[in-house]
């Protein structure tokens, strides 16, 4: 009996899912929708988001449409490690807000036979790849790219301009202060920035 629960355990396997893009593509909304599923099929959840996002609501995830599912804010990815025992499948929003830990964190859960569903954005304002979202969709079994629309030429939008002259990488906002573009308006934008 010990040998074949100790089979069993041992090869039930997860896996990693990643949906990136820019801001307004829907990525939190694509969350919730998978996370919502596991629910309904009786699944054990747990859903994470970094603390420091407050933008909607303080624990709670939330789209820019207002869908939500309750969350637990963690300050760090090694959190997520100690509130995830008996789970079998952990949601996580905004990873690009966390510290590069949260790469090994996600493997981890995987290998312990977790499915991990993690969204974010996959570049900055600058258009450079944001935080550990590379190493998260390189180590990733599934990864789903979505697009917004650009507010300038009306294409695929993969680009989060940042409105707003700020220095940091890190600057939360919401419309006021950030817009997907596409890559021909994106161009555009940073030569008028130089100028």
């Amino acid at each position: 009996m010990f040998l074949e629960r100790y089979k069993s355990e041992n090869t039930k396997v997860g896996w990693i899912e990643v949906i990136c893009g820019p801001m307004f593509s829907g990525k939190t909304e694509e969350l919730i929708r998978r996370l919502r599923r596991a629910q309904i099929a009786r699944l054990k959840t747990e859903i994470f988001k970094p603390a420091v996002d407050t933008r909607y609501h303080d624990s709670d995830i939330v789209s820019h449409d207002q869908n939500r599912i309750p969350s637990t804010p963690v300050d760090n990815s090694s959190a997520i490690l100690l509130l995830s025992d008996g789970i079998d499948v952990v949601g996580i929003d905004e990873a690009q807000f966390f510290d590069y830990g949260i790469v090994e964190v996600c493997n981890q859960l995987a290998n312990r036979g977790i499915r991990v569903i993690v969204a974010g954005l996959d570049m900055d304002s600058e258009g450079r790849p944001f935080g550990p979202m590379p190493f998260l969709m390189a180590t990733a079994e599934y990864v789903t790219k979505v697009h917004a629309i650009c507010t300038r030429t009306g294409e695929l939008a993969h680009f989060s301009y940042r409105k707003k002259p700020v220095k940091d990488q890190i600057f939360l906002g919401e419309k006021e202060e950030y817009e997907p573009l596409s890559r021909r308006a994106f161009i555009e934008a940073r030569k008028k920035e130089q100028n």
